[in-house]
């Protein structure tokens, strides 16, 4: 199971697969969907769903299989973990811990370590950031598995 980083979907959408030129594209994702490979969590949607686009459409229009709750005990006791281990990681400003925590990223990285999935988004490992958590760093400081869209395509075999 692959679980979609908001970045995404919102990379998909305003650069390479733009919903008129590449439909395909959001079909082959919904079928991806429909058989079980990928998914995303419900905080997900309602940053995208907060939208007035195409993209944001397509959030609230998607079936209910496509964004899963957080609210399971798995994944809750895994985002109080990985939130202490951010608050009490000195590296990191104020800042950058109070954005990681108020957004999707941790609950995303709780999901996907609850039910043993691999995260697709673009964000690279910057382990040396201090003014920004990447959900990479930390992926790797809970054995999650992560890969970029272009790899989940190859992984997944997409022709389009």
């Amino acid at each position: 199971m692959y679980l979609l980083d908001a970045n995404v979907f919102i990379q998909a959408k305003n650069l390479h697969y733009r919903f008129p030129t590449f439909p395909c594209f959001w079909s082959w994702l919904d079928e991806c969907n429909t058989n079980g490979q990928l998914a995303s969590i419900n905080f997900i949607k309602q940053e995208l769903a907060n939208g007035n686009d195409t993209l944001a459409s397509w959030a609230k229009a998607a079936s209910s299989n496509w964004f899963l709750q957080e609210s399971d005990i798995q994944t809750q006791q895994n985002f109080s973990s990985i939130a202490h281990w951010v608050i009490t990681h000195q590296q990191f400003h104020q800042t950058a811990k109070n954005e990681f925590l108020s957004c999707g990223d941790p609950w995303l990285i709780a999901k996907a370590k609850s039910i043993n999935a691999t995260i697709v988004t673009h964000e690279k490992s910057v382990p040396q950031s201090k003014k920004k958590i990447f959900i990479p760093d930390v992926c790797i400081q809970y054995g999650v598995q992560y890969i970029d869209t272009f790899d989940l395509l190859e992984t997944l075999n997409a022709q389009f």
